[in-house]
């Protein structure tokens, strides 16, 4: 049983950058709208670019990697969306829903147990709280992206400090399990944090 994670953050809070200290031999990126990664060692990383959520289920499948990132992940419902625009009722946000879905499952269920899965995702404030951006209100009453995780962060720059907070404060989905992190805010660094669930949940490391 594979273990998703949702980093939440606004573009520019420092997701992608949080990337800069993993090797080449430890992970994937399925980088889904194609940016270029925002520091130097990032060309020499193992990615994918402009891909489907096909592309991502059958190459995890292979299961060659302890640690994948779906960098952008809101654009996978974005993307599909605006490939729609020409169909005509409710049912493709139903539709939509159940493709994200599906492949936080294919983790859960396909995933071998050390295998960590980062959806690095955008926020967008509703009544006053952030949370997980999804494509309108309809897809927000029939999925729920927070409720599929058992650890949300949030990345955001702080008096010109990239952190990942780790507690909530009430007006945002935040929340990761007790003692797994000691201080409410640590630094951005992706691969911290993968050890730190790693040894908090006894998995095997991400070259073992």
């Amino acid at each position: 049983m594979g273990l998703p994670v949702l980093i939440l953050g606004e573009s520019g809070s420092g997701k992608s950058t949080s990337l800069r200290n993993f090797k080449k031999d430890e992970l994937v990126i399925y980088n889904v709208a194609g940016k270029p990664l925002p520091f130097r060692s990032g060309a020499q990383l193992n990615r994918a670019d402009n891909v489907s959520y096909d592309t991502i289920m059958g190459n995890m499948a292979k299961k060659r990697f302890k640690c994948y990132v779906i960098d952008d992940s809101q654009y996978l419902l974005c993307f599909e969306l605006f490939g729609r625009t020409a169909e005509k009722g409710y049912d493709k946000f139903t539709e939509m829903a159940l493709h994200f879905y599906s492949l936080i499952q294919f983790v859960i269920q396909q995933m071998p147990a050390d295998c960590i899965v980062y959806f690095l995702h955008h926020t967008e404030e509703i009544d006053g709280r952030l949370k997980a951006k999804t494509i309108g209100k309809m897809l927000n009453e029939k999925l729920t992206v927070e409720g599929l995780f058992s650890i949300v962060l949030m990345a955001k720059n702080i008096d010109g400090r990239y952190v990942f907070v780790t507690r909530s404060d009430g007006k945002d989905t935040v929340k990761t399990p007790m003692e797994m992190f000691a201080q409410p805010e640590i630094d951005n660094d992706l691969k911290a944090v993968d050890t730190a669930i790693r040894e908090f949940y006894n998995m095997k490391g991400l070259t073992e």
